[in-house]
């Protein structure tokens, strides 16, 4: 397989992927995500991850993530999100605000076996917390 044709390949997993996150559809994330899968630095594992996304929802139950940048660089992809989301749940130890929130996320993923093996994840999370105030 060519490099174009690998970064395409890549690129459809991925944006497949984002689309199940902003479905909410996270019981069918094993297609996209290893079982041993580790996030910044940590291992966290399929199951791990999967509650810590239900947790966000369970508090925005509206969250989207926005892709805005993508960067492919196998077996390493780049992205950058708005994350959007209306907070009806408690979340950070913050009782629900209704309040809408918008904030930035970098991630950089790395493939192993066709799927998610590792994640290093930046939020603005001070930015959330000032936008809950």
């Amino acid at each position: 397989m060519g490099h174009l044709e690998e970064r395409a390949e890549i690129e459809s997993f991925y944006r497949l992927y984002n689309r199940r996150c902003n479905d909410h559809q996270f019981d069918r994330l094993g297609d996209f995500v290893s079982e041993e899968v580790q996030v910044n630095g940590q291992m966290q594992g399929l199951h791990g991850y999967v509650a810590g996304l239900k947790r966000v929802v369970q508090a925005f139950p509206d969250y989207r993530w926005k892709l805005r940048h993508l960067i492919i660089d196998a077996p390493w992809i780049s992205a950058h999100f708005l994350d959007t989301g209306t907070h009806r749940g408690s979340f950070l130890g913050i009782a629900a605000t209704g309040r809408s929130v918008g904030i930035a996320e970098f991630s950089i993923y790395r493939l192993a076996a066709g799927r998610i093996a590792e994640v290093w994840v930046a939020a603005d999370n001070y930015e959330l917390l000032q936008q809950l105030q």
